[in-house]
């Protein structure tokens, strides 16, 4: 099968990213043809083992570039801040026509049996008018983006009408499309993300040795991970709330936060403001790196206010590490007791409390061994993978 993948942003720094470099890379494995068309404004020299098309931002000298302004976002990304709300008409009408242009000269030349877009919003649109039949994935932000900027209506519902599946990954966001977008409950197909195995597993480093790599000089007691953007609804104000309180009763604990965004110098001025020299801001960082952090942690931290699904939190159980997690989007589909434990969002004495009460109870050693045997039996890309491709199969042999 020949499957060409769309996406609105890179392949690095994103969850739909990441979520399309692991279906490109399952679907390699299994022996099926690729082709992937993403987004960046600096050139990837990474080698991949599928072909692949970037089309190129203005943001970084590049001669000759697709577009004349950076890639647009739904928040953030650590190489763009733009948004898609900031673009003018006219700029929204050439990055749609730039997706349309090159999707249509992929096409032509790779002649896929399946288009899989992600998000519904443009991608989908431009997989319409080549005349191949396409799937979408709905990663949530796409969602916050259809409630914020009606500009992208039409494209969105255009794109939803004429997927031959679209692909929901939790449940809140399955419940969201069919609202937002009145689809029947037959269109969908809730099917969950999945990690990378051969990354995210238990790495035998300790918390100095982990520290160390970053300069940081210290043999913590205890250490406490969060990975993500920052940004207003991953919560991370919540988190650096909460550390003043977990750093009163747990002596020694290190909070190690891995990301970038645009509060960043917020979060840095608040942690000053509540007298932390305990908290070390990593920046963003690649998938082995997160994955020795998680690692190294004692516990993992995802205090959102709005998580679609929840992939960090899955690669922390996948690493063997319990997670301490919000009641919010996907992360009830797959957070509990028996891995860690659920709070409510918004509230960071209770989330003190969950993290002082994991750490306290070593629940890393308690809970550490079935969070990773949980995470590959429920959400290993093999698996993910081997509905993605059910899929694909339905949707070109209905059209057949």
């Amino acid at each position: 099968m020949k499957v060409l993948l769309i996406n609105h942003f890179p392949l690095q720094g994103s969850g739909s990213g990441i979520y399309t470099l692991n279906i490109a890379g399952e679907l390699i494995k299994a022996q099926h043809e690729v082709f992937v068309i993403d987004i960046d404004n600096v050139h990837d020299n990474q080698k991949y083992s599928f072909q692949r098309k970037t089309i190129m931002c203005d943001a970084a000298k590049n001669k000759k570039p697709d577009l004349k302004f950076n890639f647009p976002c739904f928040t953030t990304h650590p190489r763009s801040s733009l948004t898609y709300y900031d673009l003018t008409t006219e700029q929204i009408n050439i990055y749609v026509d730039t997706f349309i242009r090159i999707t249509q000269q992929v096409v032509a030349e790779f002649k896929p049996d399946i288009i899989h877009a992600q998000h519904l919003w443009i991608t989908p649109y431009a997989a319409l008018t080549s005349g191949i039949p396409y799937v979408v994935t709905v990663h949530g932000t796409d969602l916050m983006g259809f409630k914020k900027d009606r500009r992208y209506h039409k494209y969105a519902l255009k794109g939803a009408d004429n997927a031959a599946k679209i692909i929901t990954i939790s449940r809140q966001v399955h419940n969201d499309t069919l609202k937002l977008f009145d689809l029947s409950e037959i269109k969908l197909k809730l099917n969950p993300n999945g990690f990378d195995d051969s990354i995210f597993r238990p790495k035998s480093i300790t918390k100095k040795e982990l520290l160390s790599k970053f300069g940081i000089n210290l043999d913590p007691g205890k250490l406490v991970s969060f990975v993500g953007k920052f940004t207003d609804f991953k919560g991370i104000d919540i988190l650096i709330k909460a550390a003043r309180k977990i750093s009163d009763e747990i002596p020694g604990v290190v909070f190690a936060l891995a990301g970038d965004g645009s509060l960043m110098p917020e979060m840095i001025e608040l942690t000053e403001k509540l007298n932390l020299n305990n908290i070390f801001f990593l920046g963003h960082q690649t998938q082995e790196v997160v994955a020795s952090l998680y690692s190294a942690a004692d516990v993992s931290v995802v205090p959102s206010r709005i998580e679609p699904f929840g992939l960090v939190a899955i690669e922390a159980l996948a690493c063997g590490t319990p997670v301490v997690a919000t009641n919010a989007g996907g992360l009830p589909d797959f957070v509990n007791s028996k891995v860690g434990q659920l709070v409510e969002m918004e509230d960071p004495e209770l989330l003190a409390m969950a993290v002082i009460k994991e750490l306290m109870n070593n629940t890393k050693i308690t809970k550490g061994k079935f969070a990773r045997k949980y995470a590959v039996q429920n959400y290993s890309w093999k698996k993910t993978l081997q509905n993605v491709v059910k899929i694909y199969k339905a949707a070109i042999s209905s059209l057949v």
